[in-house]
């Protein structure tokens, strides 16, 4: 496993690598050697958060974000979620990856119970008629109906796009490409 420690917006200190490395080569065990793993830690106001990425399999991203009081509590929370999306997602995941993925059924993080919530099921669908509009109109339509996201037909590009509320109170924007 090869794991990339970045700093966003500060310096990576040589004993926080050290720390990260030692407890992210617990998933050593998930992952055969040539897998990137990629943590980038970052500092907003007196919160620290780590963000671990691993790509996998056609595009297909496992990734786990955590906000601590200091890194190394975010460093430690970021990594159970992956193992926790790792083992809830193994079905999956081990059909898509074959060997890529090495399941163990002893988890690294002992002091927080698995739940077995089971296969996540489609329990609603919608359809809506979709109403070409400019970005502000989108974002005054998600405002109003309270949502953190809102599908819609773009006036200027005529493509389907996805508006949605960020962790951080911004916006953001998907526009699909189509190959």
């Amino acid at each position: 496993m090869l794991l990339r420690i970045n700093g966003k917006g500060m310096s990576v200190s040589a004993y926080t690598e050290r720390i990260a490395r030692k407890k992210a080569q617990k998933l050593e065990r998930y992952f055969r050697e040539d897998a990137e793993v990629t943590l980038l830690l970052s500092r907003e106001k007196d919160r620290h958060i780590a963000e671990v990425t691993v790509p996998f399999y056609e595009g297909r991203l496992l990734r786990a974000e955590e906000v601590g009081d200091d890194a190394y509590s975010a460093i430690d929370g970021a990594l159970r979620k992956l193992e926790r999306q790792i083992r809830r997602h193994r079905t999956r995941l081990t059909k898509d990856l074959h060997d890529t993925l090495e399941m163990d059924e002893n988890p690294i993080y002992e002091d927080e119970p698995l739940l077995d919530e089971g296969e996540p099921k489609l329990v609603k669908s919608k359809h809506f008629a979709l109403k070409p509009m400019y970005l502000e109109e989108a974002e005054l339509q998600m405002e109003l109906l309270g949502h953190s996201f809102f599908v819609f037909l773009s006036a200027e590009t005529g493509m389907v796009q996805v508006l949605y509320r960020r962790r951080d109170g911004d916006y953001g924007l998907l526009e699909p490409e189509y190959e």
